[in-house]
């Protein structure tokens, strides 16, 4: 087991670099960052004068070495629209960005798993058919006009939730909602497809032949060993809620990274947009590598792997 986890740590690390790596060089071919920082009437000396200062004049491999040593102690420069560490900004907006991925994942785990069970255990029934229909119109749904929608029926129609800003949980309800019900359209698909597969192994069969009822069947066997892939897809729609919330928190006015990601990209702000992207990723490969650990509770065969 132990040679398992190190060598998924030592991945995750891997993948980290690459990320830091990805942002830098893409940030670094939109175009000279100088003539973004310094006012429009800068002449060619304070440009060059600039450049020299920030290191702009350096091969790109030691900017990128400059960049990742400050990143890796949290420094990735001040942020041009504010004048304060980007670092600083994007941890100050991280926890409204877990508060709505996680009550997004709440939402999507809480109507996923038992629809996927249900629709599986009840293969070709009229709620087999439902859920998928539900599943399918879930996904189909683009989340900016499903956000939309839901402000116009919940917020302007009946005055019942906020359509802005972040406060009281009545703010959470509509942003969560429309976050996770494209989450929960993958989810319940996914729990489905894999009760039942292991509906029809023998050892269930066996089990209920020895007269074990439906719910200890279902629940306690059928689940479990149908966990591996309903583990994995969680872990990677809770990164891709954290990551991928940028629209719904731009709908919804929501404080989050996502929102800060999209002013500091149409205000050219690159150290604040590095930082978070950088904070997103590492949150994402953390978020899978607990996953991973997982899998060894799961499956005791991974161990031996």
């Amino acid at each position: 087991m132990k040679v398992y986890l190190a060598r998924r740590l030592a991945q995750s690390v891997l993948v980290l670099f690459g990320v830091s790596f990805v942002v830098f060089a893409i940030l670094h071919l939109t175009g000279d960052p100088a003539a973004v920082l310094l006012p429009p009437d800068a002449t060619v000396e304070d440009l060059q004068k600039f450049r020299q200062a920030m290191g702009f004049n350096d091969p790109f491999l030691v900017q990128y070495g400059r960049f990742l040593a400050g990143a890796l102690q949290g420094d990735f420069g001040l942020s041009v629209r504010h004048g304060e560490p980007a670092f600083g900004l994007v941890i100050e907006r991280m926890p409204a960005t877990l508060q709505l991925a996680g009550a997004a994942l709440l939402i999507a785990l809480a109507l996923a798993i038992p629809a996927g069970i249900v629709s599986a255990v009840r293969r070709n029934s009229l709620i087999d058919y439902v859920s998928t229909v539900v599943a399918l119109l879930g996904q189909s749904m683009p989340t900016f006009w499903l956000g939309i929608m839901l402000i116009l029926l919940f917020s302007v129609q009946f005055n019942i939730f906020p359509s802005s800003g972040r406060g009281s949980l009545d703010h959470l309800v509509l942003p969560a909602v429309t976050l996770g019900l494209f989450t929960t359209a993958r989810i319940t698909r996914l729990t489905r497809s894999g009760m039942l597969e292991v509906l029809n192994q023998d050892y269930i069969r066996t089990a209920r032949s020895k007269g074990v009822s439906g719910p200890p069947v279902v629940w306690k066997h059928a689940l479990k060993n149908a966990a591996i892939p309903i583990v994995t897809i969680v872990g990677i729609e809770l990164g891709t809620l954290l990551g991928g919330s940028v629209i719904t928190e731009t709908i919804f006015a929501w404080p989050g990274v996502g929102r800060l990601s999209v002013q500091a990209i149409y205000n050219r702000d690159y150290p604040v947009v590095q930082a978070a992207v950088f904070t997103l990723a590492s949150t994402f490969i953390v978020v899978n590598l607990l996953v991973d650990f997982m899998y060894t509770y799961l499956d005791p065969r991974i161990r031996l792997r």
